[in-house]
């Protein structure tokens, strides 16, 4: 553009524009373009959601009024008649104290988490991109062809360069072995259960509820007894070793836990969830079998919980809701995660074609069950009203309605299983970036570790300061079976990350940017 010509033109122009702008000052906004959809949303919702407290406000205000009218006649006029139906006001005592005594008596008793610890391994064993790929060329157990199967899926996988490996399978060739997968066991499940301990200044001899759960690797004695023997744990201790049931056990392993909870009163219950990669690499070249080795990594995570009212105060969060999804029923479902050998006896773990499909119809159940704990009032009317339109009036052309999460939940952890993963629940739910960031940056830094990432994530958002006193979060984690297993909790403060947490040194650097 050229600056020297034109000064006549451009004061007009400038004078006609001035002139537009005081003439469109004196209108109103049209409410149609400016007034943003959510925030009548939003209303709608408040408006809703308190409906209660606004039709009984007005009802205590009038009482309040009257009885600030009432004079000292009508006092004693009123304590005159309690006495003489003083049987009635006895029965009616008695039915009171009953149902307060029966309701204290068989209410949940709330859980409360006091913290928890996440594991992560030492610098040696990080496998970064090219030294994954040259390990696996070095072993000579594959092909060409999968060998670039393993290459496209790592490049799309949205894993990182310190992601770690068991210490087996950085030797040529690779040594799994009982030993080499006990000693795994061991390195993540103590440094996690070491950390805690540390950090919550509980005794091991103080747990009275022990909960472990890894699929994959289970030896006897098992992984919980371990654990026992480690921290020389008490001999009434309730123990438990959930093996074989997938990613989503982490979250099985806190339902058992809160059932446990429940019966002993005064403990404390010790979660622990790992997965074991030593024993369960796979060396074949059936395609379908080589993606656990491109995604799964070293990690776990341990969990302090307790039922005793004083932990409230130094707690980070209280335990909501579990819901609990198994499709195991379908034999699609059953088979789309499945443990075997390939055709040269080799064995290793099958994933579906047919994964993403099931897991979103998993999906869809849990959060059928879910959405009347968790959604207000407002989304649930929403919901209803399109299913009736759409049932009752036969509407065809009428979009199901999906509830909007967002207004239930501050902050979403979702299983670290895969990008893909990660991706569809962002579209389905139509959750924000911000709100997937912290899965995409879990499996980014240590890559799917199983029942234990959503502890990562968790860890991640605490990391960045962004949990809040009274802030949900929801946790949801896909396994094997097939299942679909929710936990909502509720922080009880504003939570900042512990002592030797997994992103102490490192956050700075998140959230990085990915490649598409």
């Amino acid at each position: 553009m050229d600056g020297g010509g034109g000064g006549d033109g451009g004061g007009a122009a400038a004078t006609a524009t001035v002139g537009v702008r005081i003439h469109q000052s004196r209108r109103l906004p049209d409410f149609l373009q400016s007034v943003n959809l959510k925030y009548v949303k939003l209303g709608y919702h408040y408006l809703i959601s308190n409906l209660l407290t606004l039709c009984l406000v007005p009802i205590m205000v009038v009482i309040i009024v009257e009885a600030s009218q009432m004079n000292p006649d009508d006092l004693r006029n009123l304590w005159l008649h309690l006495q003489y139906n003083l049987v009635s006001v006895i029965i009616c005592s008695a039915f009171l104290v009953f149902g307060s005594t029966v309701y204290i008596m068989t209410r949940p008793k709330p859980v409360y988490l006091v913290d928890y610890s996440c594991y992560r391994a030492p610098d040696s064993l990080k496998a970064p991109y090219d030294r994954f790929m040259n390990h696996s060329r070095l072993t000579g157990d594959f092909d060409e062809s999968s060998l670039e199967f393993q290459r496209k899926i790592l490049e799309r996988s949205g894993l990182g360069d310190e992601t770690y490996v068991p210490e087996a399978m950085h030797f040529i060739p690779p040594r799994p072995s009982m030993q080499a997968a006990r000693e795994e066991a061991e390195q993540v499940m103590f440094g996690a259960l070491d950390n805690l301990f540390l950090n919550t200044n509980v005794k091991p001899k103080q747990i009275g509820i022990l909960v472990v759960n890894c699929s994959l690797f289970n030896p006897t004695p098992s992984l919980s007894a371990m654990i026992v023997n480690r921290y020389k744990l008490r001999g009434n201790i309730r123990s438990f070793n959930l093996g074989g049931m997938g990613c989503s056990a982490g979250v099985i392993a806190v339902d058992l836990a809160k059932d446990m909870l429940q019966v002993h009163r005064n403990t404390y219950a010790v979660v622990v969830s790992m997965e074991n990669i030593t024993q369960n690499w796979y060396f074949g070249n059936k395609k379908s079998m080589l993606i656990p080795n491109c995604l799964f990594r070293v990690g776990g995570a341990a969990i302090l919980l307790s039922n005793k009212s004083a932990d409230k105060r130094r707690a980070k969060y209280k335990l909501v809701h579990v819901v609990r999804t198994h499709k195991g029923a379908d034999d699609k479902a059953f088979r789309c995660v499945y443990q075997e050998q390939d055709s040269v006896g080799k064995t290793g773990v099958s994933l579906s074609k047919d994964l993403m499909a099931i897991a979103g119809g998993a999906l869809k159940t849990n959060i059928t069950t879910l959405g009347p704990l968790v959604l207000p009032i407002s989304e649930q009317l929403l919901f209803f009203a399109t299913l009736v339109i759409k049932k009752l009036f036969k509407k065809k052309n009428v979009k199901p309605y999906i509830p909007d999460f967002k207004l239930a939940f501050d902050h979403f952890c979702i299983h670290a299983g895969g990008r893909a993963v990660i991706d569809e629940l962002e579209k389905n739910l139509q959750l924000l970036p911000v709100h997937v960031e912290a899965s995409r940056m879990a499996l980014h830094r240590f890559g799917n570790t199983s029942s234990s990432s959503i502890w990562y994530e968790l860890a991640y958002i605490e990391a960045k300061g962004r949990m809040k006193r009274g802030n949900k979060v929801w946790q949801i984690a896909f396994g094997s079976g097939f299942k679909c297993n929710s936990a909502v909790w509720e922080a009880l403060r504003c939570v900042k990350p512990s002592g030797n947490g997994p992103w102490e040194d490192c956050i700075d650097r998140y959230p990085v940017k990915l490649v598409s």
